[in-house]
């Protein structure tokens, strides 16, 4: 009989599973699920879609005042749509394991817990900013083409163009991000979807509630008015945060998410 020692190559124990190694298995997970597309291309749609129509709407109206037009924002107002897309995919990517128990797998092969949280976390972070980054710039060109009859279309040159469309992928990355650190928090998947549109949605809504000026100092830290924020290249809103603080604190709030998800991890068996 041969004895195994720790230098036999038939040995696996934890130390080898490396960095590398846990980032691309989680890759092979993500991508192996039908929801990531799906997901992923219904962003994209709705980024694109809903930026053409808005777009020609205001073409086939006649365009506004000049001096009031932001042709770059109304090309890409599909993000506020699009962000539930990415967010139910961020917390799917999480509760479908705790769902199915391979997430017992996953922590069985990595002990330490909380290189599964990284590798996923980072993963997802590429994906959907790829992804994302793609749907703006195409719904960015597509709308200014929708609304050449106005001459009043932006261009790749025009001050603030490039900025919001990547501070609009950005943006959706990071409600990504939100929903993976709510859905290692939550587990569940009808409870981390309704936790997270209550962050992004309803939060928004009771705030409208609170007397002035309280309702606009809470207003300009949430991801919703942030994320009008980063697209918003004329007038902006004096009330708002600047465009790259307001995805500064939504990074925030992802951190926030994803620490609290880690703690549980941690914390919680599977």
């Amino acid at each position: 009989m041969t004895t195994l020692n720790a230098s036999s190559p038939t040995d696996l124990g934890p130390g080898r599973v490396t960095a590398v190694a846990v980032v691309r298995s989680e890759w092979i997970k993500l991508k192996s699920l039908r929801s990531t597309w799906f997901s992923l291309l219904a962003a994209v749609l709705i980024v694109d879609g809903l930026g053409t129509l808005f777009s020609a709407l205001h073409a086939h109206r006649g365009g506004r005042d000049p001096f009031d037009l932001d042709a770059t924002q109304i090309s890409l107002r599909g993000v506020f749509l699009a962000q539930l897309a990415i967010g139910v995919l961020g917390v799917l990517v999480i509760t479908g394991e705790y769902a199915t128990g391979m997430i017992r797998s996953s922590l069985s092969a990595v002990p330490r817990r909380h290189p599964v949280l990284f590798a996923k976390a980072l993963v997802f972070t590429v994906v959907a900013f790829v992804t994302a980054f793609a749907g703006t710039f195409i719904a960015f060109e597509l709308g200014q083409a929708a609304q050449s009859s106005t001459h009043l279309q932006a261009s790749l040159s025009t001050p603030g163009a490039w900025r919001a469309i990547i501070g609009a992928a950005t943006y959706l990355t990071l409600i990504g991000l939100l929903a993976v650190g709510v859905g290692f928090a939550v587990r569940n998947t009808a409870g981390a979807i309704a936790t997270l549109f209550g962050i992004v949605l309803v939060a928004p809504l009771l705030t409208n509630a609170l007397p002035s000026p309280y309702d606009q100092d809470v207003m300009k830290f949430l991801p919703l008015s942030t994320g009008e924020r980063v697209i918003t290249t004329v007038h902006p809103d004096p009330n708002l945060l600047s465009p790259w603080a307001g995805i500064g604190v939504t990074a925030l709030y992802a951190l926030a998410a994803l620490i609290a998800g880690f703690v549980v991890l941690k914390r919680r068996d599977a």
